[in-house]
């Protein structure tokens, strides 16, 4: 350990050395209850079959299906939208154009 000589310093460096030592402290403490944490969630995806990496990355609970298209770009028929999500840009330049949401419905 190095040995810092303190009698020199004056009292704001005092306080702006124990500012530092407090903060160093309480990110010690932080880093120290996290790697706990991290090693028992190891532990519990292991016993489990899994790694931890597996579990965070794994895919939600759906099914994967995809929803029908329900609108279709009249100028590029390979365009099309569910209507959920994002507002594809065709959609935007359609009603921009005058267009209703009823023209792009794929069955009428």
């Amino acid at each position: 350990m190095t040995k810092i000589s303190l009698d020199g310093l004056s009292l704001p460096e005092l306080n702006a050395l124990k500012r530092r030592v407090d903060i160093a402290i309480a990110t010690l403490s932080e880093r120290r209850k996290r790697e706990k944490a991290l090693t028992k969630l190891h532990a519990v995806a292991k016993s489990m079959g899994f790694t931890v990496d597996e579990l965070i990355n794994a895919k939600g609970g759906g099914t994967g299906s995809r929803v029908a298209p329900k609108y279709r770009n009249p100028k590029d028929s390979s365009q099309t939208w569910s209507g959920r999500g994002r507002t594809p840009a065709w959609v935007k330049d359609a009603k921009a154009a005058g267009s209703t949401m009823e023209d792009l419905l794929i069955s009428k």
